[in-house]
């Protein structure tokens, strides 16, 4: 099992599946999911709307589109236009973990939940999401690869502090 970190465009890799930080209605406009939505193309959001709405930390799935995963699991870490909580991301990661289980990947890249438009401290971030996925791995999982995709020296120090611990 290996658990990495990655400075790189989350919309580029060739992984089983990648998170998506979502909000509760799938309307993928601005950020990680505005990115995603376009390098996926009109599919990704598509497949987002006959979804939704979801709950707050809840999770579900669409097809890659023109990405080279194979699905986006789509984790509601906020309302249209909100903020998150530490509980919210917490509930997103075990949710996003579980999903990627159901499909049967085996290679997971997870993004900075919350972080961006909803304004979540990366630390505090980086810290929930890893204690998730080493609590989900210790459980028995058939994943063997997360990836934490970060953009930037300080999400990336975040994050391998935080798998330091």
């Amino acid at each position: 099992m290996a658990i990495e970190v990655l400075d790189a465009d989350v919309t580029s890799l060739a992984v089983d599946a990648i998170a998506n930080a979502a909000n509760t209605r799938l309307l993928h406009g601005g950020g990680v999911a505005g990115a995603i939505s376009r390098a996926g193309g009109p599919q990704v959001q598509r497949e987002s709307s006959a979804l939704a709405p979801i709950g707050l930390g809840e999770a579900v799935a669409t097809a890659g589109g023109s990405m080279p995963c194979r699905w986006v699991i789509h984790a509601a870490t906020m309302e249209l236009d909100g903020v998150t909580s530490a509980s919210v991301i917490r509930q997103a990661t075990a949710s996003t973990l579980r999903v990627a289980e159901k499909l049967g990947a085996r290679s997971l890249a997870l993004v900075a939940f919350g972080t961006g438009v909803g304004g979540f401290p990366l630390a505090e971030a980086a810290r929930i999401e890893v204690e998730e996925v080493r609590r989900h791995l210790g459980a028995g999982s058939a994943l063997e690869r997360v990836v934490f995709t970060v953009h930037g020296d300080a999400a990336r120090e975040a994050f391998e502090g935080a798998l330091a611990r």
